[in-house]
């Protein structure tokens, strides 16, 4: 009897295929590529993951891509074949079909990317309207159903809203709403949850999984952090200054990198639950990026001094802001942003203060630093009530309690040397002469890892990572003793972060500094803490030891913010639905709404959790 001969299946060709893709700008008159020789495949329904700090050339990759970069000024060589077709070789009129019909991308920053003069529903129905033959009743139809699908909660009545109505979380579902209006075979994804927090990304993550499932689409994710490349990636490339370095599946890259830099980056990256049977703050390894190898990093000494009194205490401090609304702008409401807030904080000792955005944490260190008024509690630095102090004595507080903000561009004057931003809190605070405020900022930049002939540059010359060095520095020029670091690291590539936290670290070792760590990076947290207060809704709801918190979690919000933290492990990944889907409550009340004191129990020593 005769065998049959075995079927022969045809290979699915990829979606995407970037062959040799080499990018260019003029700069002083001269063509330098930025991008060289990027070659890689997307097939249908694939994940791939291109990796790499800021300024290895992710972005500009998927820029070339969309053919999005200004003509009179680059230059794209290669070919980028989308669904058969060398989009390269398109003219203008249609690749702007290309665009939306098939590809579409999400970017970094959806306040950015969204128009604030119209609204949400007027915005999506225009991608329809542009790509797809449809009245502007079924546009609205399908607008709401795009609206519906990306989990957008009572859609249709959302349709007429403004952006600035949105959350960061919402703003970034509507972009993909957006993007996906015309059935896109291609996502490009941006850094797409860079900026969120951590319950946040985990659901625009969910949201993109389950899309790409029931939709089909193909997924180019661009992204540093690797926690959220072992989350959603089948396959990843590694980007370093501009060349692809190394690519392969997932797996292979997180447990067999065989690039020094892949490993480096690999071994930046903080890892939940690595500090167990460890109760104090831990340096991140240093890595070589040339050969891969990195020192060991071991726990740092006990400086804090808990015998004596906090050099910082805070007692039922509140912090409320007035609604207004109405032809008159009667008073309506309250946001209730900081509620009868308590802790201490000793010399020497890491207080991190965790939670999603809008539940408080920046509103109580800027409320503690006098940035804005609270309206009742008592604010003591070394014993001395701040919130009853004058103008005068507020300026000689200042000296103890300095803060490091998020973004250290906005926090730097562009016209202004860093030297001279640096010296400036010394002379202005009369604390020495011209000459010894050189030698402060010489050594100054030396001590945040920077070279004292640094002092004559501007801030657009640096990084960001040395940017928030050089802003580490002022806050240092006033010799403090309490620093509010307020989400200091979060927009920082994973390498950045590290050396940041590092400096940080030792500044505390050998100046014993307080630091109040501001962040919502609960994997950076239990790295740097000696103790964690989560914030919800304006309150502290838990707090306690690190070890403690993490280990023993007992407030429901707490195990939500953990168990939403991307693991840097492609074989633990999570199954979809796992992350709630709930928006962080309003904490906006009526006009006579009374405030229940919450009332805490102590479940271990030290630890207290809200009943």
């Amino acid at each position: 009897m005769a065998t049959l001969p075995a079927l022969q299946t045809e290979p699915v060709p990829p979606i995407l295929s970037v062959e040799n893709l080499t990018t260019s700008f003029i700069v002083d008159g001269e063509w330098r590529s930025v991008v060289r020789d990027m070659s890689f495949t997307v097939a249908p329904g694939e994940t791939v993951a291109i990796v790499g700090e800021s300024g290895s050339g992710k972005s500009v990759t998927s820029l070339s891509i969309m053919r999005l970069l200004p003509a009179d000024t680059s230059r794209i060589a290669g070919r980028v074949v989308l669904d058969g077709r060398d989009i390269l070789q398109l003219p203008e009129t249609t690749m702007r079909q290309v665009r939306g019909n098939d590809v579409a991308m999400i970017f970094q920053e959806p306040m950015t990317s969204l128009n604030p003069l119209f609204t949400i529903g007027d915005q999506i129905s225009e991608a329809l309207l542009c790509h797809a033959q449809m009245s502007k009743r079924d546009a609205r139809a399908e607008t709401i159903r795009l609206l519906e699908k990306v989990r957008i909660p009572s859609a249709a009545s959302r349709f007429d809203e403004y952006p600035h109505r949105f959350s960061g979380g919402m703003r970034q579902r509507v972009m993909i709403a957006m993007a996906l209006a015309s059935r896109p075979k291609l996502l490009i994804a941006d850094e797409p949850t860079t900026a969120l927090d951590v319950t946040i990304q985990g659901q625009i993550l969910d949201l993109i999984k389950t899309l790409q499932e029931e939709e089909g689409t193909s997924v180019l994710f661009i992204t540093h952090d690797m926690g959220v490349v072992a989350e959603i990636a089948d396959r990843t490339v590694v980007m370093y200054r501009g060349e692809q370095v190394e690519s392969g599946p997932t797996s292979d890259i997180f447990f067999r990198a065989r690039h020094p830099y892949t490993r480096a980056l690999l071994s930046a990256v903080p890892v939940l639950g690595s500090m167990g049977g460890r109760d104090r703050p831990m340096r991140f390894p240093v890595v070589d990026t040339a050969t891969g190898l990195s020192d060991t990093p071991v726990e740092t000494a006990d400086t804090v001094a808990l015998g004596k009194r906090p050099v910082l205490e805070v007692r039922n401090l509140t912090k409320h802001f007035d609604i207004h609304s109405g032809l008159f702008s009667r008073l309506s409401g309250r946001v209730h942003a900081v509620e009868n807030v308590s802790f201490d904080l000793h010399a020497g000792e890491t207080l991190s203060l965790v939670g999603e955005s809008g539940c408080g944490k920046s509103t109580t260190g800027r409320a503690i630093m006098r940035l804005i008024e609270p309206q009742a509690g008592s604010v003591l630095v070394d014993g001395t009530e701040i919130l009853t102090l004058d103008a005068s004595g507020m300026r000689e507080m200042r000296k103890t309690v300095q803060m490091i903000f998020q973004d250290p561009f906005a926090s730097l004057n562009p016209r202004m040397r860093i030297g001279a931003a640096i010296a400036e809190p010394y002379l202005e605070h009369e604390m020495g002469t011209a000459k010894q405020a050189r030698d402060l900022v010489a050594d100054l930049l030396v001590k945040v890892g920077l070279t004292a002939d640094m002092g004559s540059r501007y801030p657009h010359e640096f990084s960001g990572g040395q940017r928030q060095r050089i802003c580490i520095a002022r806050a240092l020029a006033l010799d403090p003793k309490v620093i509010v670091a307020d989400e200091s690291v979060s927009a920082l590539d994973v390498s950045i972060k590290a050396q940041v936290i590092n400096l940080l670290l030792d500044l505390q070792q050998s100046l014993n500094l307080a630091f109040l760590f501001i962040s919502h990076d609960m994997a950076v947290v239990e790295r740097v803490s000696h103790r964690v207060a989560v914030m919800y809704l304006g309150e502290i709801v838990e707090v306690g030891p690190r070890a403690a918190v993490f280990g023993n979690p007992q407030h429901a919000y707490t195990k939500k913010l953990i168990s939403a933290v991307p693991v840097p492990d492609p074989d633990r990944r999570r199954g979809k639905g796992l992350i709630s889907n709930e928006e962080i409550k309003s904490p906006i009340r009526p006009v006579d709404y009374k405030t229940v004191p919450i009332r805490y129990h102590e479940v271990s020593p030290g630890h207290f959790v809200a009943a």
